[in-house]
């Protein structure tokens, strides 16, 4: 009897797994609702992002595969993978954008001054900007910082990561998942 309730609990946790994936913001058959459905102010890039105020569609709707980095000034964890992220940036220059949105404001983890202090002391030059209200925290359902979201060329999220991504992490899902098609 024992290894019968063994063999029912594993049975559930399998299934519970399973259904978990299936509705997942990081399931490969997941599309952010709306993407680009929120504003933003160009720190740098704005050229990418089609001017100092735009909105992010202007930016997935180019056709590029995106790696979409939350991040706040006042964050440690976004501070210890933002230099990785700009090494990766510089390799992967014309197949993928890296971008990073500053939700520092809406999740008391410093203001614009912060991310500017931030960017400029680490010599971060991929495109940044904030964004203007929380709208991104809940289309990309973002549950701690950083958060990085990696949409494919056709803007589906193949993957989403929640705490630090290392260069060497980040380098291996753009090659598995981003490129490679998911």
């Amino acid at each position: 009897m024992r290894s019968g309730t063994l063999a029912a609990l594993a049975s559930c946790t399998v299934l519970l797994t399973a259904c978990g994936a299936l509705t997942s913001p990081t399931s490969p058959a997941t599309k952010a609702t709306g993407p680009g459905d929120f504003g933003l102010v160009a720190y740098q890039g704005a050229a990418v992002f089609g001017g100092k105020q735009s909105h992010f569609a202007r930016v997935s709707d180019q056709g590029e595969p995106i790696v979409l980095n939350f991040w706040a000034g006042l964050c440690p964890p976004c501070r210890a993978e933002m230099p990785g992220f700009q090494k990766v940036s510089t390799e992967f220059s014309g197949k993928i954008l890296v971008i990073g949105i500053d939700v520092g404001p809406f999740v008391d983890l410093g203001t614009h001054q912060d991310a500017t202090n931030l960017y400029t002391q680490l010599g971060v030059h991929y495109p940044l900007a904030y964004a203007v209200d929380s709208t991104p925290l809940q289309v990309y359902r973002v549950q701690g910082m950083p958060t990085t979201v990696f949409l494919s060329s056709s803007g589906w999220v193949v993957d989403q990561e929640t705490g630090i991504v290392t260069e060497e992490q980040l380098r291996s899902i753009i090659q598995q998942k981003v490129l490679a098609g998911g």
